[in-house]
């Protein structure tokens, strides 16, 4: 699956689909943000079962707000309604690589085991 734009009408029905998720926050006026483009869309291709996000920061600002992006880019993934990874900066294709198979990998009922614990 190739990349897909998120605004603030098509978000939270993407995340709540289930599945995984990720997001790329960016601008177009960002170098760091134009380099790592090309990975997310070589990466997506790959993995045609993950949904790839992209937000732009400027056109989606309450996005952007609602999850205190303060540098861009910041790349998230989301499993289940669940974020797994929240960080600024532009991944290699490698570690990007690497950061899906740790998502793939994740024992969702010792995640949501773990929130539940948090929340009593």
């Amino acid at each position: 699956m190739a990349t897909v734009e998120l605004t603030r009408d098509t978000f939270d029905a993407t995340i709540r689909d289930g599945g995984i998720v990720l997001l790329d926050f960016w601008a177009e006026w960002c170098g760091p943000c134009r380099m790592f483009g090309p990975v997310f869309e070589r990466v997506s291709e790959r993995h045609p079962d993950i949904v790839f996000g992209k937000v732009d920061t400027q056109a989606e600002e309450e996005l952007a707000a609602a999850f205190a992006i303060s540098s861009i880019p910041t790349l998230m993934a989301v499993r289940d309604g669940v974020v797994l990874h929240a960080r600024a900066g532009a991944l290699p294709e490698a570690a990007l690589e690497e950061l899906i198979t740790k998502v793939r990998e994740t024992d969702m009922g010792e995640v949501r085991r773990q929130l539940a614990e948090r929340t009593r």
